[in-house]
């Protein structure tokens, strides 16, 4: 009988995963945003051949590396997951090159410009969100060292801890298998969440929490009269639903009418969440297919 690894390996490069209306993953918001824009063509005529996905790495580690190698991102690199996409309209202005940048699938609720010089109408940093706990900054801006990539610069503040990453963009061509790669790349995922967001991306309620080897815990966060609530609450809580605290019942049904979910149903998924989760070996098996889907999709 073939090993749960082999069947990974043959079934995973022939699935071709569906983009579900109302269910997107950065690839389905990318295509999304693309198709709703082409309203656009009658005052910009020709806007509807310049939109275009493209495909990012996060979390890069050496800028020089990568944006130095050949003939392009899929050239020699290691670790290179393209787990996320944009999309992107290049532009110029009095002859300067520059790019718009949509990313729905960060919630970032405007269109980013970054100009290759730098100068106006160049975005530059803002801040994506400032919570009590945590403050993210971002900045686009093109490569020096190769223009055909923009980097995309996180500035995570928490107290007095600031956290620094950098992710790039390739923008020189379409991308055009990110149903096939990253579509496919986050099929399983080892952070889960379901949230609320008000038109400007904020946060406003939800629930998240990391997949471990013993995932014990979610956070759960909502408004409330006397500001945002943040609570840790553990999963066995909700393994038998008559057991379950009125003030925590409370508590879930406020962050239910925040989620615009139906009376009782983030209750409901709460316990089937706690059922899979107390559940170590289907959750080791998990994060097993996690891992090898990591490796299948940097064709290691």
């Amino acid at each position: 009988m073939a090993a749960p690894d082999q069947y990974l390996e043959e079934f995973f490069p022939k699935y071709n995963p569906p983009i579900r209306a109302h269910k997107h993953t950065c690839v389905g918001l990318g295509m999304e945003v693309i198709k709703r824009l082409k309203v656009l063509e009658k005052d910009f005529p020709g806007i509807s051949k310049s939109m275009m996905l493209v495909s990012c790495d996060e979390n890069i580690q050496d800028l020089v590396d990568y944006t130095t190698s050949f003939p392009g991102p899929q050239g020699f690199l290691i670790e290179t997951e393209k787990d996320h996409v944009m999309a992107a309209i290049h532009v110029k202005i009095d002859g300067r090159p520059g790019i718009f940048l949509s990313d729905l699938g960060y919630h970032i609720s405007r269109v980013v410009t970054a100009m290759a010089d730098r100068c106006y109408p160049h975005t530059g940093w803002f801040t994506q969100s400032d919570e009590p706990h945590c403050r993210k900054d971002y900045n686009y801006q093109f490569n020096p060292q190769n223009p055909n990539y923009v980097e995309w610069h996180e500035r995570e503040t928490r107290g007095d801890k600031v956290k620094a990453q950098v992710s790039l963009m390739y923008v020189a061509k379409p991308y055009l298998t990110a149903v096939e790669v990253t579509e496919k790349r986050n099929l399983v995922w080892d952070l889960r969440s379901l949230l609320a967001r008000d038109p400007k991306g904020r946060l406003t309620a939800g629930i998240y929490f990391p997949l471990k080897p013993k995932t014990q815990e979610f956070t759960m966060f909502f408004e409330s009269n006397s500001g945002k609530q943040r609570k840790k609450l553990k999963f066995q809580t909700f393994l038998e639903l008559q057991k379950i605290p009125d003030e925590v019942v409370e508590e879930v049904d406020e962050c239910n009418d925040q989620l615009r979910l139906k009376d009782g149903e983030l209750l409901s998924i709460l316990k089937r969440l706690a059922t899979v989760v107390t559940d170590e070996e289907y959750m080791a098996e998990v994060l097993a297919v996690n891992n090898k889907i990591v490796q299948l999709s940097a064709g290691q």
